[in-house]
């Protein structure tokens, strides 16, 4: 015994009496923790316990240099600024306040689903209410509350995911029967130290039609002590018998100001100086996203930093995000409302040799006309990135028409398919605009019909009479007749407009008076009737007088003088006339137009 002495000293290692010398106590069970956390999860070493080796004159201290911690690697802004509680989840007050208040009155669900676009809190809002329902408080007295602590133990674990009564699945990779049989077999088993035993299934529309079936009844009648929280971005492929039993939140789109205000207090929590317009840039580019546009910032922040100034500026995040392009969307729009093809055709080709899709080009075009239509209703372009933008936008706005821009829409779409089916993109996508830049300063309808109504209503010369009665070709006052007979043919109906057109030999038209002749074969005074219909189109009254002879011919009278003159063309054409010479018993057969509107053909083609 006395050589074991010798070799492990007079103590044994496990007697901690006070034969062991001052300070040499073996680690704590602390210690014993904390190293094992350090070895599991990365942290400071603990402190080196004192060598048990005898000090001797020419020994070297074995006890190591104090090492500096390991720099952490660097976390994305996306997941250092996620939210840990209520009050950091910006956007969505409607459902803070509905979970506010089933807590407090104790009428919690058993299934909650959250849905919305990418990146507005869906996996972190399933987190918070999930610390909300198991927070202790600091005291470790307190219940369920929609503002944790964040302190306690359970906040703590569930924050950084290893709490082991709350589940984590991606629905994404376990999609199948097995995954949610496990889910179904573990909830019969009590929480081990949480108040409720929570699983939040993220994306869980990719679960299959099996897996959805068989989770169904341990979602309609869970045990009290198990809490479901579903994510979803497609909530439309959840089952209606899914979505009947889960209470659902619908996560908003952030606005774009909200976002820019959240985004700044990011950049000063960081130490970075952000221009206000940048922000707001970052902010229109992250639709609506959280994510996505703290993505985009922490980007920003490091294209600005390229230069040593450390500013995020308007210019470069325009640059990184490409919006240099809505400047060529806005003069290839200009080139187009000025008439200016070949401006137009100039700048499609540079597009196009910077690599810009035809069809993306008049999107991008189609794009733009909208934002004018919607500044037009609403008044101002709240929503444009940059001031140049909007400055541009509010200006077309108060130039163009309502009807100029919905006609530029309808032209713009109707191109937009053509280009999407063409064999040549390019080429239908010039076509498409060239077509667009011809129709752009068209009048609309209306505006059309106010012309024919102030042409009908300007006065004309006497038309005199002649030999024939006709009036000269170069005063043709039915020039005039004709639009206010459609005029009529609108506001009063077929019948007034058909006798208006078989009856009226205009021999004088001005304003406000109409001297007229009738034909052979109509004895009828029918000058109080054209009075009254002319007044009732036009909402002027109207001076009609009755003539015995002259005026132009009727508009059926020139109809019928045009149809002769067409047959008379067909007849010298060089193949008829070939054949008539051929066969002088042959007929020209003129197709009847009455005969043929009701069904029938040529008159006695078979005889």
């Amino acid at each position: 015994m006395d050589e074991s002495r010798d070799m492990f000293g007079d103590t044994p290692p496990w007697d901690t009496g006070s034969g062991q010398p001052d300070g040499d106590a073996g680690p704590s069970a602390a210690e014993l923790e904390a190293a094992g956390q350090s070895s599991l999860f990365g942290g400071p070493a603990p402190a080196a316990a004192p060598s048990r080796v005898a000090e001797s004159p020419t020994s070297v201290d074995p006890t190591p240099p104090a090492t500096s911690a390991p720099a952490q690697p660097y976390r994305v802004l996306a997941r250092k600024y996620r939210p840990q509680t209520f009050a950091e989840l910006i956007g969505q007050e409607a459902m803070v306040r509905t979970l506010a208040n089933a807590i407090k009155r104790d009428r919690l669900a058993h299934a909650f689903l959250m849905t919305g676009v990418r990146g507005v809190g869906k996996t972190s809002t399933a987190r918070l209410i999930a610390k909300a329902l198991n927070c202790i408080g600091t005291d470790g007295k307190g219940g369920p509350t929609i503002d944790p602590c964040g302190q306690c133990e359970l906040c703590t674990a569930i924050a950084e995911g290893r709490h082991i009564d709350v589940i984590e699945m991606d629905a994404a990779s376990h999609t199948g029967v097995d995954d949610v049989r496990e889910i179904i077999e573990a909830v019969r088993y009590a929480a081990v130290s949480a108040r409720y035993k929570i699983y939040i299934i993220d994306e869980v529309h990719m679960l299959s039609r099996n897996a959805f079936n068989a989770l169904l009844k341990t979602l309609e009648e869970p045990p009290a002590h198990v809490k479901f929280l579903f994510a979803t971005t497609e909530v439309d492929k959840l089952p209606v018998t899914v979505l009947s039993r889960c209470q659902r939140f619908d996560l908003r789109r952030i606005p774009s100001p909200l976002l820019a205000e959240h985004f700044a207090h990011v950049c000063r929590s960081e130490g970075v100086s952000a221009e206000d317009e940048a922000l707001a840039m970052v902010a229109a580019a992250a639709e609506g996203s959280v994510r996505d546009g703290l993505s985009i910032l922490d980007q920003a922040i490091a294209h600005a930093d390229l230069d040593g100034e450390g500013l995020v500026q308007a210019a470069r995040v325009r640059d990184m995000l490409g919006l240099a392009d809505k400047s060529a969307q806005r003069s290839l729009l200009d080139a187009v409302l000025q008439g200016d093809g070949p401006g137009l055709l100039e700048r499609v080709a540079q597009q196009f040799a910077l690599g810009v899709e035809p069809i993306a080009l008049v999107r991008g075009v189609m794009n733009l006309v909208h934002r004018i239509t919607v500044a037009q209703v609403s008044g101002n372009a709240a929503d444009a990135p940059s001031a140049e933008e909007r400055e541009a936008i509010e200006a077309w706005a108060k130039a163009l028409a309502a009807g100029q821009l919905h006609r530029l829409w309808q032209l713009l779409l109707k191109g937009h398919e053509e280009v999407k089916s063409a064999p040549d993109p390019l080429i239908a996508a010039q076509m498409a605009l060239l077509r667009v830049m011809h129709a752009a300063d068209l009048p609309d309808p209306g505006m059309l019909a106010r012309k024919l109504e102030e042409i009908a209503s300007r006065p004309a010369l006497a038309a005199p009479s002649g030999e024939s009665g006709a009036a000269p070709a170069s005063l043709q006052p039915a020039m005039a007749w004709e639009p206010l007979v459609e005029l009529v043919e609108r506001e009063i109906g077929l019948g007034m407009a058909t006798t208006m057109r078989l009856q009226v030999r205009v021999v004088e038209l001005g304003h406000g008076i109409l001297r007229f002749a009738q034909p052979p074969g109509f004895n009828e005074d029918i000058a109080g009737m054209l009075k009254s219909a002319l007044a009732k189109a036009t909402g002027a009254p109207w001076q009609v007088e009755r003539c015995a002879e002259g005026g132009a011919p009727t508009l059926e009278e020139q109809k019928d003088a045009h149809k002769a003159a067409a047959g008379e063309a067909r007849r010298r054409a060089p193949i008829v006339a070939a054949a008539l010479a051929a066969f002088p018993e042959a007929e020209l057969i003129e197709p009847d137009d009455r005969q043929a509107a009701s069904g029938g053909g040529f008159r006695n083609w078979r005889r």
